[in-house]
């Protein structure tokens, strides 16, 4: 199968799991059953074919027909090199087969899914690896309500989700699709009302994620760390290893606040390959309470985000935040209903000298006055902010707003800022607009060039920002292109002179027959 068929494979799935589960685990909510079980089964798929590799053996099913004792008798090296460690009999092939085959085994499918999760969670205790897996399944209720009302009907429920996941024609290490994401993405589209505005906050579209880690490589073609301060799924942070494949990072760096989505962005780190020594990523505030061991890890070449979009957070009313390092720079705090230059001015203070950050902001916060004026003055006036880049509306589920992208840098070599104008480059494809390669191009070709090109792009003094009052909005710089059709008045008469002259001559005709008919009458 090609990308797309697989990726309709993926969808085609995923639904009909909607459609079984309709009435019982509805909606938005069955997202993490979907997902939770997309991770069992390829999490499993990536043991096996490990130890079949490690064995030089072409059978499929080689460590699925091992015993378990004999298995566990190379634990320790497994979780050494993988970071975890699944029983064969605890594999999501061999539950699925016993399930069918046995037909007593639905019975206690709850214990058996709870005993594989706890093995895959205990197997890491003590181990490096601890902070990697630990509470990776705590989000999959296995005896939530929501499943059913009795042990059977919430097995039941739990078989037609593993029998759905399991008849999917698609093997994960073998496939040309980011299958997690694209599940995730596909979900986020099948229950945008539900997701909510939190939707657009936490995923990010892999298209504008594959934009913003370009706008970062841009002056650097090897980042040796990689940070995302709100990385909600991990999309942003996976597209530097798709697209550093031969030079990938040597650490993802990253905070989530949502205990969900951190636990789906670890998940979607490992279905990816990243080796669990290269994963960071914390749960917390990152504002509030930045990870101890980012702080010393810090700074980062690469900075990519997607923040929530003028969320509250405690500003002034915390005494500490005013001499944090991080804020105390800009003189005030970010005000409390509007974040968004908190989260700017934390990943400006981790980023390195060389590296670039790029970050999707809200475009209110690139005019408005108070505080945030004064921060956005102080970033200017320390010459950080390289590009503001304006994109099309509608283009993230959950909103339909439109966005822009703020890119910092510490190292530029002059104090102009670049205005670009992407509003026009889209796709529209059924309710949502989308960024194609050609657009991704375009929008790239112009940042390179750094230069004015009418309608499209404007090169910005110093001095032109000050006389505008520090606005950064786009609008003020760079011309909007006319595409009304241009009106020639002399034509214009023309065309009317020639109707009016039709008119009074069908008149004339008109008149005539109406006598004629008259005469004959008499």
């Amino acid at each position: 199968m090609d990308a797309t068929e697989q990726n309709n494979e993926l969808h085609k799935t995923i639904w009909k799991i909607a459609e079984d589960l309709r009435g019982s685990v509805d909606g938005w909510d069955f997202k993490q059953y979907v997902l939770g079980f997309l991770f069992y089964r390829f999490i499993s798929e990536n043991l096996a074919e490990y130890i079949k590799q490690l064995e030089g053996s072409n059978d499929d099913k080689f460590y699925e027909k091992l015993g378990d004792e004999l298995a566990k008798s190379g634990k320790e090296s497994i979780v050494e090199k993988k970071g975890f460690f699944i029983s064969p009999s605890n594999l999501f092939s061999k539950v699925l087969e016993n399930l069918n085959q046995q037909t007593d085994s639905i019975s206690n499918l709850n214990e058996k899914l709870q005993d594989a999760f706890n093995e895959i969670n205990n197997s890491c205790n003590g181990q490096a690896s601890e902070e990697s897996f630990k509470d990776l399944f705590k989000d999959i209720d296995l005896k939530s309500p929501k499943l059913g009302t009795t042990t059977l009907e919430r097995n039941k429920t739990l078989a037609k989700i593993m029998n759905s996941i399991g008849s999917l024609c698609l093997k994960y290490q073998k496939s040309d699709i980011d299958a997690f994401g694209n599940a995730y993405e596909y979900l986020m589209a099948m229950y945008a009302s539900s997701a909510g505005k939190s939707g657009g906050e936490f995923f990010t579209p892999q298209e504008v994620s594959k934009l913003l880690v370009k706008l970062t490589l841009n002056n650097q073609t090897s980042p040796n760390k990689v940070y995302d301060p709100a990385c909600g799924s991990g999309s942003l942070l996976l597209q530097y290893k798709k697209l550093l494949q031969k030079d990938p990072p040597l650490g993802y760096f990253g905070q989530e606040i949502n205990i969900t989505t951190y636990n789906l962005c670890r998940m979607n780190m490992f279905l990816h390959n990243v080796e669990y020594h290269l994963i960071h990523i914390a749960h917390g505030d990152t504002l509030i309470s930045p990870s101890p061991y980012h702080r010393e890890e810090e700074p980062f070449d690469a900075i990519v985000s997607n923040p929530p979009y003028s969320t509250k957070w405690e500003g002034k009313d915390n005494p500490l935040l005013i001499n944090d390092y991080r804020f105390s720079k800009a003189g005030v705090l970010a005000p409390k209903s509007y974040a968004d230059y908190a989260f700017i001015m934390h990943s400006l203070s981790w980023l390195s000298e060389k590296g670039s950050a790029a970050i999707v902001v809200f475009p209110g916060i690139l005019y408005r006055g108070n505080a945030e004026a004064t921060i956005r003055k102080y970033l200017i006036n320390e010459n950080y902010i390289d590009c503001i880049i304006s994109l099309p509306e509608n283009i993230f589920f959950g909103t339909s707003i439109a966005t822009c992208i703020m890119i910092l840098r510490k190292n530029k070599t002059d104090n102009n800022i670049l205005f670009i104008d992407a509003t026009n480059l889209f796709t529209k494809k059924t309710k949502k607009n989308v960024l194609e390669e050609n657009h991704l191009d375009e929008i790239l070709e112009l940042y390179k060039n750094r230069e004015t090109k009418q309608y499209c792009s404007y090169l910005a003094t110093f001095d032109e920002i000050i006389k505008n009052d520090y606005i950064l909005e786009a609008a003020k710089y760079i011309e909007k292109q006319d595409t009304k059709e241009q009106i020639n008045i002399k034509t214009l008469n023309t065309e009317i002179k020639y109707i009016v002259e039709k008119q009074t001559n069908l008149r004339i005709q008109i008149d005539s027959i109406i006598t004629q008919l008259e005469c004959i009458e008499d």
